[in-house]
């Protein structure tokens, strides 16, 4: 087991006046810092896109995180795009999920789930070899791996107008389950180029009808994702996460600042509860700085942070809470390893998608 050096003076001085380690008030539910486990696939679920019995485990020993956010679950059978990745749409998924709640709050911790459609970022073998769904029939390109093995990505079909209020209830009603297994609360997964994040963006949103062109018009399905999940929960147990200039999975925008400040306008009028950006600290031109001074309530900025960093950023009044991804899968005990300045286990790449226990629940926390 790791073991830290005792703290200095000089060091206890730091650590009292540290923000990152202070409690916080997420509307009514108090967090004990503001460090916040970001959602992170670790392709594990069993038969069924069950969550694996391990995952109990899992996120149980990173309770002492301010906030967990899960990662990515699909809303639907449609909105799955890659193997082994839990959902929230059936009774046995609720039931597991459940187990992972209870773990968590047995633990002191507070746990939201991160509700998930992956759009075009999938494969007919997900569906039974009907196409994937997307706002416009492009193609992302690249590969990703099927039950069957890694396979291109096809070009998906456009969704069309009929079926978009079915795309609402279909996160309203992963929403409600959400709810039936226990969390304290959601996050809607609109970053990293999927389904959401693809209507909202005029790189991969073509459509000429009241879902795309104007920028109102490619926010709208967002925003009534959005109306039907607070209306679930009420609005400050919802969170909403973007990656404003992020290109993975092929995304763009030919005017995110525009894009994403409307967009954060709309959410804000909301009273969402937060609005988690993903805004890497090391980009020339950072949109959150701008977005921070659009959004009233709790603002949570990720991408790379580091201790020091990540305490500058609450000190500025940049952000409330710190998504940290990497570090806590790693460090199951990060906040505790913060506050004496201990080393942090190193990451293993190899088991981050592949593999039960190992790379999982076997990172050691301090002694």
């Amino acid at each position: 087991m790791t073991s830290s050096a005792p703290l200095t003076k000089a060091r206890e001085r730091d650590i009292a006046a540290s923000h990152l380690l202070k409690p916080y008030w997420l509307g009514s539910l108090e967090l004990a810092n503001r460090l916040v486990m970001a959602p992170m696939t670790r392709s594990r679920a069993v038969a069924g896109n069950v969550p694996n019995p391990l995952a109990a485990t899992y996120y149980a020993q990173r309770a002492s995180a301010g906030l967990i956010v899960t990662e990515a679950t699909q809303v639907s059978p449609q909105g799955v795009g890659y193997i082994r990745t839990p959902g929230i749409h059936s009774a046995e998924q609720v039931n597991a999920w459940k187990q992972v709640t209870d773990a968590v709050h047995q633990a002191g911790g507070k746990i939201f789930l991160q509700l998930w459609h992956v759009g075009r970022i999938s494969h007919p073998d997900f569906h039974d070899g009907e196409l994937p769904v997307a706002p416009s029939a492009i193609s992302p390109g690249g590969d990703v791996i099927t039950p069957t093995g890694a396979k291109p990505r096809v070009t998906p079909r456009a969704l069309e107008l009929s079926e978009i209020p079915g795309i609402v209830e279909q996160f309203r009603s992963g929403a409600q389950n959400a709810k039936h297994a226990s969390f304290d609360g959601v996050e809607i997964h609109g970053a990293n180029g999927y389904l959401l994040d693809q209507f909202t963006r005029d790189g991969a949103n073509q459509r000429t009808d009241a879902y795309g062109g104007s920028i109102a018009n490619r926010a709208r399905l967002p925003l009534e994702v959005t109306r039907a999940v607070i209306d679930v929960w009420g609005a400050e147990r919802v969170g909403y996460r973007i990656s404003p200039t992020g290109s993975f999975n092929a995304m763009s925008d030919s005017g995110p600042v525009a894009t994403f400040s409307y967009l954060t306008e709309e959410l804000n009028k909301l009273g969402l509860g937060y609005l988690h950006v993903v805004d890497p600290i090391a980009a020339p031109k950072r949109v959150a700085p701008i977005l921070r001074e659009i959004f009233d309530n709790t603002f949570v900025v990720n991408g790379g942070f580091d201790f020091a960093q990540g305490n500058d950023a609450i000190a500025r009044g940049d952000a409330d809470l710190v998504a940290f991804g990497v570090p806590f899968l790693a460090n199951p005990d990060l906040p505790r390893r913060f506050e004496k300045a201990a080393p942090l286990n190193p990451a293993d790449q190899a088991t981050f998608y592949v593999g039960e226990e190992k790379g999982y629940v076997d990172y050691p926390a301090l002694s």
